[in-house]
């Protein structure tokens, strides 16, 4: 059995809110989690409303989104779909998450790839990105 996957998108990342989405990225996964079809889709305008049409229209199984409206959660759960939202990184690295079993809402899958200097108090400078003292 199949089961097709929504990620809402702003660029490369998951979308920060679902209601302001204006691209999607469909995947259809066969029953061993494979990979089988992938489409991006560019929507006429952004629209919470319009978007939970066409992940109904397009019998999506699972969305993985940014923040979202109570309103539109709490209707994709009474139609039975799986709803990971308030979730930040890449899409593509939000999708392997959720593949491998590993994503929940709420995961922030960013990370500092480089050391960043951040200004601290007393005017010294934090290189490990952490920001406090």
């Amino acid at each position: 059995m199949s089961k097709k996957i929504l990620v809402t998108l702003y660029r490369n990342e998951v979308a920060p809110r679902f209601d302001l989405a204006s691209e999607v990225l469909l995947v259809t996964v066969d029953a061993e989690g494979r990979e089988t079809k992938r489409q991006e889709l560019v929507l006429a305008h952004s629209s919470a409303d319009d978007l939970c049409d066409l992940i109904l229209d397009r019998e999506v199984s699972v969305v993985i989104t940014g923040g979202m409206e109570e309103e539109h959660y709490h209707y994709l759960r009474w139609k039975r779909l799986v709803v990971l939202d308030s979730v930040a990184g890449l899409a593509e690295d939000a999708l392997a998450r959720y593949l491998a079993g590993r994503l929940e809402s709420g995961d922030i899958l960013f990370s500092l790839h480089k050391s960043v200097a951040v200004p601290v108090a007393d005017g010294a400078v934090d290189t490990e990105g952490g920001g406090h003292a």
